[in-house]
Parts: structure tokens; sequence; C-alpha cells
């Protein structure tokens, strides 16, 4: 079973509007709700990938039940914890300037930490557990180390998409696959990766430093896949561009999809990529649909 945890979920409202006014009312000329958040669009994607799994983390109030209603809606199976107040809600404004206020969050209290901790306690071997997104201020800077440990003491495999000091925190404990882009990778090591051979050069140092596989998404010039075993290049799909947002989850979902389905990793990474790209070629998130008009597109080259 794949299990995604999302600490801080949102409901994500996107409201377009034209010739925004500051200080005067404004109508909205179309508008959309979403659940948001990273472990979230993991769930949605694996599931329209035709691979169960389970959504786990935090979620309060009438927000928090907008959202399980919703993954219900798509036979998403759901074990989220419940903790007072409200799952927040992030406002994103489509006008001239794109315009987002993002929401704080409820607090989440220690006994609903101890709840999940209990749900990764029983998690069986060969598992697969998705930590992805930020970590909300009321909990633990270390929860995610605690949480990968425990997961690595019932011999699951964690997955691990954050950005980061968290991010090298996390490493040490050797995650089986992790997903920084090219400017996330300068930012863990304080430095400007600006071509292909700096992103070799510091993805191999995730691998040193404990991570079993790292891909690196590099916008128009592909992505890299690291692991002990060598590094390979994959091409993007051509397309046009229309949405960025869940394009790095639908990545990850991909790549887990097809590494279940067939244990190949240079083939789950083809299929990542091809669902990162088949995401931002929509308007929504990606389907199996248009993931696989794109996998041929996808060619996979060992440049090391």
């Amino acid at each position: 079973m794949i299990y995604t945890c999302t600490l801080n979920p949102s409901v994500d409202y996107i409201v377009h509007v034209v010739n925004f006014e500051e200080g005067e009312l404004n109508r909205t000329t179309s508008e959309a709700k979403f659940p948001g958040g990273k472990g979230i669009n993991v769930s949605r994607v694996l599931k329209r990938l035709n691979v169960e799994n389970k959504a786990l983390g935090f979620i309060a109030g009438f927000t928090g039940t907008y959202i399980e209603d919703y993954l219900k809606e798509e036979y998403i199976d759901v074990a989220f914890t419940r903790v007072k107040g409200d799952t927040r809600i992030n406002i994103k404004m489509k006008t001239e300037v794109e315009t987002e206020i993002n929401g704080q969050g409820p607090e989440i209290s220690a006994e609903a930490v101890q709840a999940l901790f209990s749900q990764v306690e029983q998690m069986q071997e060969g598992d697969v557990f998705v930590l992805a997104g930020s970590i909300p201020k009321t909990l633990p800077h270390d929860i995610y180390e605690v949480l990968i440990k425990k997961a690595a003491s019932r011999n699951v495999k964690a997955v691990v998409d954050v950005s980061g000091k968290t991010l090298l925190d996390v490493v040490k404990h050797k995650p089986f696959f992790i997903k920084p882009n090219h400017h996330e990778l300068g930012e863990l090591f304080d430095v400007e990766v600006n071509s292909i051979e700096d992103s070799v050069t510091y993805g191999r140092r995730l691998v040193e430093q404990g991570a079993e596989n790292v891909i690196v998404s590099m916008a128009g010039d592909g992505a890299l896949f690291i692991n002990e075993t060598g590094v390979y290049q994959a091409t993007v799909p051509k397309g046009v561009v229309k949405n960025s947002v869940g394009a790095g989850d639908s990545l990850v979902a991909g790549f887990l999809a097809s590494y279940v389905k067939q244990g190949d990793l240079l083939e789950a990474f083809r299929t990542g990529v091809a669902s990162g790209s088949a995401t931002a070629f929509s308007l929504e998130l990606c389907t199996l649909k248009e993931v696989e008009e794109l996998l041929e597109q996808v060619v996979i080259i060992k440049i090391e």
C-alpha cells in the first residue's frame, strides 16, 4: 500500500478577476475549489493512474470535511486525523498580477501527532510512505525525521518531497526517493545551479548523504535521475505549459505508480517525467490517457 501524508492540507479557492481594483468591490468571472496539499495531489494522481493508496494527515472543521468528501468521491481511501479548528483556505487570485493568500491552518495537538505515529507503526514491510509539503508551525520542526525513522523501523520505503533544510535533515535517514528541482537543489547547498553539470554534482551529493534515488527536475532541460548505479537524463515532452501547480507532485505519483507495478526504476523515471509534463500541459492534474500519450516522447540516456 502507498500512504501519503499531508500535514497542512488546504482548500484551494481559485478566483479569476478581470481588472482588479484595490479598495473597490471586485467580482469574479469564474471560480473553483480543490483540495490542496502536495500529499493530497500525489494521492489524486496515483488514483488516476489506477494505483490504490491511502491519504493521511490532519484535517479540521467544515473545510476538512470538504477535503475528505472530495477524495472519497474520487474513490480514494482516507484516514485523516481530526483536530480542532478549521483546515486552512488558500486563495489564489488570477488577474493581471497573480496574488496568493495562504491560511495558517489549525493547531495540532500532541494527541493528534501520536495518532499519526500509531498509523505509521502499523504499516507493513514493502509499503511506501510519501511525506510531502511544508511542516505547520505548530508541529516540531523534526517531525519528518521522526516519521521517516518510524517508517524505516517497519522496512517501509519513505518518499520525501520537501524543500530547504528539512530535506537535508531527512536525507541522512536514507529515503527511497526524493525530488528537488534545480532551484531547490541550489538552495540546499547555498549555490546557484545553472547547468546540467551543476545538477549532477549536487544531486550526487544527496546520494552520497543517504538518498537512494534522486530526481532533479530542470524545467526545459528535462530531468535527471541519480543513484549509485549512475546518472540518467530524460527529455521533456513537447507541449504548451498551462499550469505548473501540481506538476512536481504528479512526477512523484507517476514514478511511484510505475515502480510499484513494474519494479523498474528507469521506467518509473520515464513515467514520472511524462506525468509531471501532462499536468503542466493541462489546467488540472493529469489523467492516465494524457500520461500515456506523452510516454513515447520521454527519451532517457545515461550521461555518466
